[in-house]
């Protein structure tokens, strides 16, 4: 791979990286904040809450499907400007990326039945829907870290004689680094999310802007 060429890959993958870490941490707080809003609603009986949550429905959906696409493309430009680099290192940190296919659908389908399910199951049923939702974002997140903290402590392979051996793949996945970077990724997602969700609030209240729906007073 020539320079120019090695410049171009190494440019259209950070472009790529940072469009879809912009997404990433709201995709992974706000089930969290829906998660508590609508607990909330059902504890209080307040209908405020359960409002705010339908009021934030159609961006939990709109960055789910923005962060879905954009991650596919970095999936694919994984094979195609570093390829040698996954013939060597799929093979062992392969599983991460599969599980996290696995979350990936889990969170697809339940958010799914939170959009679609607000006139049709019950207020605790669709509560209990915000649960899997919550878990799969997370661990979602936990295995596309635990990949990338491989890069920066392989474990669970050896090299003999330029070949890689003796590939444990539970090894691989719970690298020396994954522990504090998922804890860290996650965590900062939640924090990102709270500050995001309250400067908004903030500005809609500068401005003299009902945030969900004046007949409740909000």
């Amino acid at each position: 791979m020539g320079w120019d060429t090695l410049l171009s890959a190494r440019a259209l993958m950070g472009l790529s990286l940072v469009f879809h870490m912009f997404f990433t941490p709201l995709g992974i707080g706000l089930p969290l904040l829906l998660f508590i809003v609508e607990g909330l609603g059902l504890k209080t009986g307040d209908p405020r809450y359960r409002e705010l949550a339908r009021s934030w429905t159609p961006i939990v959906g709109l960055l789910f499907a923005v962060g879905a696409v954009s991650g596919t493309v970095l999936s694919f430009e994984l094979g195609l400007l570093w390829p040698r680099f996954m013939a060597y290192a799929g093979g062992i940190i392969g599983m991460p990326f599969s599980l996290e296919g696995f979350a990936f659908f889990t969170e697809a389908i339940f958010l799914a039945l939170y959009i679609y399910g607000w006139n049709r199951l019950s207020p605790l049923a669709h509560w209990l829907t915000t649960i899997p939702l919550v878990v799969s974002s997370a661990m979602s997140a936990v295995f596309v870290i635990s990949a990338n903290a491989w890069m920066n402590t392989p474990d669970g392979f050896r090299v003999v004689n330029g070949e890689v051996v003796d590939v444990d793949p539970w090894d691989a996945m719970f690298n020396a680094a994954w522990l504090h970077q998922a804890v860290h990724g996650t965590l900062a997602s939640y924090v990102v999310t709270g500050f995001t969700v309250g400067a908004v609030y903030a500005w809609l209240i500068w401005r003299k802007v009902p945030a969900v729906n004046p007949k409740l007073g909000l």
